[in-house]
């Protein structure tokens, strides 16, 4: 494939990007909030916890990234969620993140900030809902 074909399909790549980042960030909501899929923590934790309210901003924000409404700003808002909890949470143990298991935090606080700047790709509803500002450049 030459690179104008490849380039033809950037949205919808960059869409898939966006909704299989969501399902997996959305996850870690549902786990810190209704103990579902079952992980390291027991069972949901206090709503009005910084567990709490990052597993808001993960379900919520999740979900808003998954159909690509608001994308652009909610994007802004989980990239500093996600830079907030690796220093607060993962740096401390390492300055290493393949040691201290901050590598999740960082690629989900770079791709939210490339969100921020590319807009949500292909398949959004911010497009669709005539969210000017909102909309993606690239789609």
């Amino acid at each position: 494939m030459n690179t104008e074909t490849l380039n033809r399909f950037a949205p919808q790549a960059l869409a898939v990007l966006r909704i299989v980042a969501a399902l997996l960030f959305l996850l870690h909501g549902t786990q810190k909030l209704f103990a579902f899929p079952m992980g390291q923590m027991p069972g949901p934790v206090p709503l009005l916890s910084l567990f709490g309210i990052g597993g808001v901003l993960e379900l919520v924000g999740g979900l808003l990234l998954l159909v690509g409404l608001f994308t652009r700003p909610v994007a802004f808002v989980l990239s500093g969620q996600m830079a907030v909890a690796y220093w607060i949470f993962h740096a401390p143990a390492s300055l290493y993140p393949v040691n201290n298991g901050g590598d999740a935090s960082i690629l989900f606080c770079f791709f939210f900030l490339y969100l921020v700047f590319s807009g949500p790709g292909a398949w959004n509803l911010d497009e669709k809902l005539g969210k000017g500002g909102m909309a993606s450049a690239a789609a």
